[in-house]
């Protein structure tokens, strides 16, 4: 038992990510109330600064270990090395552009509803993806569309 409880708290997610244990949901406690906003507040500015370390980190890295080699294959390998770099960082770039809606969100107290029939998300599901905007059920509709559409 203690073996499984280290082995879910030491695995990478966003809620480790922020140093913060799963919300734990009172008795008859209202959905979206002060504490439970503050708990998805500090997850996504957490994780937004982490993102935004590791861009800078990304381009300090290429910025210091750009080599001009002279062998064609090591030149090439760094060229792709590179490359995936980068593209990870635009998708954290965009991650960072998801966080930060989400956060807008939760200014205007529009957090943790679905923008398609208006549910609750629900904490589990934030907790997992905090810049879900879409109740499990949508969420399977429009995968569900979208593999329809793409055939």
């Amino acid at each position: 038992m203690e073996k499984e409880k280290n082995k879910k708290t030491s695995s990478l997610n966003v809620l480790s990510i922020a140093g913060l244990q799963p919300y734990q949901k009172k008795i008859d406690e209202e959905y979206m109330n002060k504490d439970q906003i503050l708990h998805f507040y500090k997850i996504l500015e957490t994780w937004k600064t982490q993102l935004q370390d590791e861009i800078n980190h990304t381009l300090l890295y290429i910025q210091d270990n750009a080599t001009n080699f002279p062998d064609p294959i090591d030149r090439a390998t760094q060229e792709e090395e590179f490359s995936l770099d980068l593209r990870n960082r635009d998708r954290s770039r965009k991650l960072i552009k998801k966080i930060e809606i989400t956060l807008k969100k939760i200014k205007e107290k529009d957090f943790g509803y679905c923008n398609s029939c208006s549910v609750e998300i629900g904490i589990r599901r934030l907790e997992a993806r905090p810049t879900a905007d879409l109740c499990i059920d949508c969420k399977t509709l429009a995968e569900i569309r979208e593999k329809q559409m793409t055939g």
